[in-house]
């Protein structure tokens, strides 16, 4: 099963289960190398169900002492399709270490990639 580091809005019950039909359980972790940055959401169904106009937004430093805090969570290849249909074009998802050691993905700034 896949991993996913949220730092965000999919740390939300209720988007959760708006977009997995459930709400997730996971471990605390730790992103090294990136800062929390803001991004404006214009798209209506993530407005509705995030109920925030401003989300956060990894942004890539590759300074180790940046650190940044989330959860992970383990999902089935068909919740991370639906992750992704969830973020705004300004987010891709990229394959990422945590902290800990763990392999996992994480949603970063599209425009830094």
């Amino acid at each position: 099963m896949p991993s996913l580091f949220s730092y965000g809005t999919l740390q939300q019950p209720s988007v959760q289960v708006a977009n997995f039909g459930r709400e997730l359980s996971g471990q605390p972790d730790t992103l090294q190398g990136y800062i929390i940055g803001e991004v404006e959401i214009t798209d209506e169904r993530v407005l509705r169900e995030s109920g925030k106009a401003f989300h956060p937004i990894l942004r890539y430093t590759g300074n180790a002492a940046d650190e940044v805090q989330g959860t992970v969570f383990e999902l089935t290849d068909a919740e991370l399709a639906q992750a992704d249909d969830y973020e705004v074009d300004d987010y891709v998802r990229v394959a990422a270490q945590l902290k800990s050691g763990a392999q996992c993905w994480i949603y970063a700034a599209a425009d830094e990639v």
